[in-house]
């Protein structure tokens, strides 16, 4: 049995699209490729806690057969977020903007999903305002629209890192929802204030992802490198607080203005519980004031393990190697090194093409980092 938190939800209006969010949603990328029995756990519990708000990001088939079987009995209860513009390709993550393919993608993902619309249909990682202009003179925007006149989809949302580019959006009036990374990670960064108070302006819901930084926040007392896609900006070297947990993280996100929803990553039941203790949380377990001081110097090029990246031609799961790498700084661990053996390819098997460099918009170099998997984990 476990305590049912519906009652203490707080919900919020997504901008001005009449939606009403429970301050706590989900993200469901790292649901990805975990069983269908934890999938159908992990969502059904969240809704009985009220959570309403669900960030679908990625278009893959066993992905989307999974989070049908969860939604069974529960659409109703649900404001889903359908990425436009996240595709596949043998198995792996891409990203698209060939509108003929972005529409057969989404029309697909609906029919996989067993549902007839998405609340929002999300114009997928819109990384700069050049892209920005991009999405538009392509024709995805109006794709988006198109959607949504069709009934397919009731609003048009757009995800980005970039402030310059979330304002631009705002300003003029193409989306109705914003989803942008807000954490205490990034709270010196350039632009970002002003890109919440002119969403809050323009009536543009804001749907914060990442408020633990990947889960680097969590770290306590050790020093981790924070990348640039959490500042907007530049990548943060910091030593984490002995002290610092979930619910002040999510605390602060929620403080921040216009910000309607948070949507934490979670793969199990547990960390869906640690996000949700913040609705019985005291005042004193929300404060997040001693942890402003920590998060002011940056550096560049970290990996997140967000597999914008792919699709690699060697077909190597790249953000799970990298993290793999991270993970084995301070020794290589047999349950590690499983895991790595376990892998359909390994870093060896990178011809050094530079296509994934290119797509990265976290400036790691990729191929220095697959080097290195391969001293650690294939010595001879």
């Amino acid at each position: 049995m476990y305590k049912k938190r519906s009652d203490q939800m707080e919900y919020r209006n997504l901008g001005k699209t009449g939606l009403k969010v429970g301050v706590i949603g989900v993200g469901t990328e790292y649901l990805n490729r975990q069983p269908r029995d934890t999938v159908v756990s992990v969502v059904q519990k969240a809704i009985e806690n009220g959570v309403n708000y669900i960030d679908l990001v990625f278009s893959l088939p066993e992905y989307l057969d999974n989070f049908g079987a969860a939604l069974k009995g529960y659409r109703e209860k649900a404001i889903l977020a359908c990425h436009l513009g996240s595709a596949e390709k043998n198995g792996q993550y891409r990203k698209t903007r060939n509108v003929k393919e972005c529409n057969e993608v989404f029309l697909k993902m609906l029919s996989k999903l067993g549902i007839e619309y998405a609340d929002i249909v999300n114009i997928h990682f819109v990384k700069t305002e050049k892209q920005y202009k991009e999405v538009i003179s392509c024709g995805i925007m109006d794709l988006a629209h198109q959607l949504k006149q069709e009934g397919k989809a009731r609003f048009v949302g757009m995800s980005t890192h970039d402030p310059l580019t979330a304002i631009q959006a705002a300003e003029t009036g193409t989306v109705d929802v914003i989803m942008i990374q807000v954490n205490v990670a990034n709270n010196a960064m350039p632009h970002r204030d002003e890109m919440l108070s002119v969403c809050a302006r323009e009536g543009v819901g804001i749907v914060a992802m990442k408020p633990f930084a990947g889960g680097k926040l969590l770290q306590k007392n050790k020093t981790v490198n924070i990348a640039a896609y959490q500042t907007g900006w530049k990548s943060l070297k910091k030593k984490i607080p002995p002290v610092i947990t979930p619910v002040q993280c999510i605390s602060y996100t929620l403080s921040q203005v216009g910000v309607c929803t948070v949507v934490p990553g979670v793969s199990s039941g547990e960390e869906l519980d640690a996000a949700l203790a913040f609705l019985e949380a005291t005042d004193k377990e929300k404060d997040f004031s001693g942890l402003l001081e920590n998060f002011k110097e940056y550096i560049t090029g970290e990996c997140v393990y967000c597999n914008h990246c792919l699709p690699c031609p060697s077909r190597i799961d790249i953000g799970q190697t990298i993290r793999l790498l991270d993970t084995a700084q301070q020794g290589v661990t047999l349950n590690i090194q499983d895991i790595y053996n376990a892998l359909d390819a390994k870093a060896s098997e990178c011809v050094e093409c530079g296509a994934c460099v290119e797509r990265c918009p976290f400036e790691v170099d990729v191929m220095s980092k697959m080097r290195q998997a391969v001293a650690l984990f294939e010595k001879k």
